[in-house]
């Protein structure tokens, strides 16, 4: 290599050793040097490595290319090929035990002196040595030498045994190959191939081709001029690359006609090629005067099947170094980890770091490969550990049946592991709805059903001006307070607050009752006081006291409240009024606000947001005469919109305003889950008594909608419902048939073909989606769902006359293609 870059090889089986060839051989040691200083001689290959010259061989100049001996013994046993054609075999180690010590100084010697341009060991057959010489019209240009060979032919003549560095004995001369391949051509490039130990792949003056020793006389070629630096995938045999100027080609032994892939040419001429070692299909390549190795990822490519079928790869760049570089060498054991050396002897250890893949699974685990590395991102398990991702919990919820109990409502946040108190008013005020709603519905025939899933904003608006106030004396003091008398609005508003139970009877004494078992003792003691019950308030507290879980400091607020005094300037007044925002608890400090606030004016109480909502409307509802109640209900709705708290279902129902809360909810938690099956509340209604129009209410009374009328499950029966089960009112009829809404689809005369097509099942249930109420929400106007299909399908606009209204354009599966329609 004199007068040439220099060239860098590891060692194949001392992995921490490499060899930089130039016009002498420096091999170099490699430890761990991280956050050290170097030590003397040392020379510093990154942030953790350096390397220490152990020794140099300069017994072999005009070297043209080097091959490390592939085993163990001897360790530092290289074969070196020269400008004469000569392959001489040299040691860096003082290995004097070996067995093999007599091999080093041999040469091999061809018949004609010309360049050696490469040199490959047998992987199978250690002592095969392989070298590609220039070309000779009356010799050959690949010879298979046995390094353990003892020929040596009489009579040698002298300039044949006269060597550049003096003269060697003729007994370290072999001049009788084992075997002579490739007459009258040149050799630039040669690699055996592992799969068998005589096949061996070069790369001639103009093609590549593969000799087999069984039989010399025959070989296997093809026409290219991709001939230089031949070199095997060592995890696909079956696979190699080879190079001419800027072009890389891959070719499939199995098929090698032509190549398989054919790489991005680079501007610059290649002068190496290498598979790394350690990775499956990584080849690197390096350009002439580049600081840049380009990789080619071809971990998945797929065998080729067609002519034309080319295996897509994956490519990228690396810069080991800032310098140009001369050589580079992957470490035969190393995962992607590679030496660089620059035109100064300037060398770079450097490792290719993988590309990471991310994978979520189903149930929301993270994991990633890197490399022979797989990693799983695992949550700690500890108190302080953040929360837990929502679709973990909707996960979690789902395998509890979380939302699917329609009888007992309010069990749904005890499916959702009762943690969120929000989940928890959601399904309590969505139970009470449904129980009163049935309770009114068999009491009355009247339109107050719906009111109850409008909220407590519509049932607190259809009230006003019917409320008037009285004083009620205060039970355990000698004091009056004014408070509304309650009429059927506000009773039914207290009963979706949860604070009454159904019925005339408006005693909260069950609802104290219930409080103080589940040890909620500050908000119990606070619901008493807000209905004048102070002795029970206090009564309260001390229980909370003296509970096993219960907190002693109750006992002082006790003591504190059976002081009060009505007195305006008493000293009681004035520390209380000072000292309650101290305590932690929002009742503890309501109660005090309560006790200290001038009459009608309670905004200690009504905007103390730690407090829930359902309680703070109660008290409003108690203590506020209509126009107060109405601003204060209309302020707290639109905070709760805002907010996406699901508290704010009690005051906005299962209406518009309660859609754009659940909207806000959702953009804020991402729990789609809950807003789901909240929805499932909704109801198609009457236009005329607001009833549902759900076939079970027509048989027998309301006992809750089951998912049947949603479309979860079929009803048996094909009777048809084509009036309201509740005042007998015809129902809406279909804009194309002209048939009351609820006859099913199988059932309408004159149904076209069309309309059969979209039938989704033979047994046509009457929960089939051709039978769904289906309208416009811009012009009101619809009928069955299978007959807006048929009619979308091929018009724009509106079944009804005079409607120019584009229905199907309005909403994004408007632009959906039905799947008979598309062609294969």
């Amino acid at each position: 290599m004199s007068g040439t870059k220099p060239d860098i090889l590891w060692a194949p089986h001392q992995v921490d050793r490499f060899v930089v060839c130039d016009s002498e051989l420096s091999l170099y040691h490699v430890e761990s040097a991280v956050n050290s200083e170097l030590k003397a001689g040392s020379l510093r290959l990154s942030e953790d490595s350096a390397a220490t010259l152990l020794s140099i061989n300069s017994d072999t100049p005009y070297m043209k290319c080097v091959a490390w001996y592939l085993n163990y013994d001897p360790e530092c046993l290289l074969a070196v090929g020269q400008a004469n054609g000569r392959v001489v075999l040299t040691s860096l180690g003082q290995d004097h035990n070996s067995k093999f010590k007599d091999l080093i100084g041999k040469e091999f010697v061809p018949k004609h002196a010309r360049q050696c341009n490469t040199l490959a060991w047998n992987p199978l057959d250690s002592n095969w040595l392989a070298a590609g010489l220039d070309k000779h019209r009356a010799d050959f240009s690949v010879l298979i030498w046995d390094i353990c060979s003892k020929y040596t032919p009489d009579i040698v003549p002298m300039e044949k045994v006269r060597l550049s560095a003096g003269e060697a004995e003729t007994t370290l001369l072999v001049t009788k190959p084992l075997y002579e391949l490739g007459q009258n051509d040149a050799c630039l490039s040669l690699c055996w191939l592992p799969r068998d130990q005589k096949l061996l792949l070069a790369g001639m003056h103009r093609n590549l081709a593969i000799f087999d020793l069984r039989n010399t006389s025959q070989k296997m070629f093809v026409n290219t001029k991709a001939v230089q630096g031949v070199t095997v995938d060592p995890y696909f045999h079956d696979r190699v690359a080879s190079f001419y100027e800027g072009q890389v080609a891959i070719w499939d032994l199995r098929k090698f006609e032509k190549p398989v892939l054919t790489l991005t040419e680079q501007p610059k001429p290649l002068t190496k090629v290498a598979w790394c070692p350690t990775r499956t299909g990584l080849l690197a390549t390096l350009t002439r005067d580049s600081n840049i190795i380009r990789l080619y990822d071809m971990q998945h490519t797929p065998t080729p099947i067609g002519d034309e079928t080319e295996p897509t790869i994956i490519e990228r760049s690396v810069q080991p170094c800032d310098n140009y570089i001369a050589s580079f060498a992957w470490h035969p054991t190393s995962q992607n980890r590679m030496i660089v050396v620059t035109p100064n002897r300037t060398m770079s250890d450097f490792t290719v770091f993988e590309r990471i893949s991310l994978a979520w699974s189903p149930i929301t685990s993270l994991m990633w490969a890197c490399g022979r590395h797989l990693y799983e991102c695992a949550e700690e398990e500890s108190d302080n550990s953040l929360e837990k991702d929502i679709a973990t919990k909707m996960r979690l919820r789902a395998l509890s049946r979380y939302g699917l109990d329609t009888e007992q409502v309010w069990r749904n946040h005890i499916l959702a592991g009762n943690e969120d108190p929000q989940l928890k008013s959601l399904w309590y005020t969505l139970h009470f709805m449904k129980q009163y709603t049935e309770d009114m519905d068999q009491k009355s025939p009247g339109n107050k059903g719906s009111l109850v899933y409008a909220g407590i904003k519509s049932i607190v608006k259809s009230s006003l001006g019917m409320v008037e106030s009285s004083r009620h004396n205060w039970s355990g003091l000698d004091k009056q307070t004014d408070i509304q008398n309650l009429n059927e609005e506000r009773i039914l508003a207290l009963q979706l607050c949860g604070w009454i139970k159904k019925g005339t009877d408006v005693d909260v004494g069950p609802f104290l009752n219930s409080l103080v078992q589940e040890g909620e003792w500050e908000r119990a003691a606070a619901v008493a006081l807000f209905n004048l019950d102070i002795r029970r308030a206090i009564q309260i507290l001390n229980e909370g006291a003296s509970s096993e879980k219960g907190d002693l400091n109750l006992n002082v607020v006790a003591m504190a409240l059976s002081g009060y005094t009505d007195e305006k300037n008493s000293l009681w007044r004035e520390m209380c009024s000072t000292l309650r925002l101290q305590l932690n608890n929002p009742y503890l400090c309501v109660m005090f606000a309560f006790l200290t606030s001038e009459a009608g004016a309670y905004d200690g109480v009504l905007y103390e947001n730690k407090v829930a909502v359902r309680d703070r409307v109660a008290f409003a509802c108690k203590f506020l005469g209509d126009t107060q109640l109405n601003k204060y209900i209309e302020k707290l709705t639109n905070e709760m919109k805002e907010a996406g708290n699901l508290e704010g279902i009690l005051l906005t129902g299962l209406t518009k305003d309660g859609v754009d809360l659940m909207e806000s909810y959702v953009d804020r938690t991402g729990d789609v889950q809950t807003a789901s099956y909240c929805m499932l509340q909704v109801f198609v209604s009457c236009n005329f008594c607001g009833k549902s129009i759900s076939y079970s209410c027509s048989s027998v009374p309301h006992q809750g909608r089951g998912f049947s009328q949603y479309g979860v499950s079929g009803s048996p029966t094909k009777s048809k419902v084509t009036s309201c089960p509740g005042c007998r009112k015809p129902l809406p009829r279909c804009a194309l048939c002209l048939i009351n809404m609820g006859t099913p689809v199988s059932s309408c005369p004159g149904g076209s073909k069309s309309d059969e097509k979209v039938d989704l099942s033979k047994d046509k249930k009457l929960a089939q989606f051709n039978n769904w109420f289906t309208w416009c929400h811009n012009c009101r106007h619809g009928g069955h769902a299978g007959h807006m299909l048929s009619w979308f399908r091929d018009h724009a606009e509106c079944p009804v006359s005079a409607c120019t209204c584009k229905c199907m354009q309005l909403d994004t599966t408007g632009n959906l293609v039905p799947a008979e329609t598309v062609q294969p």
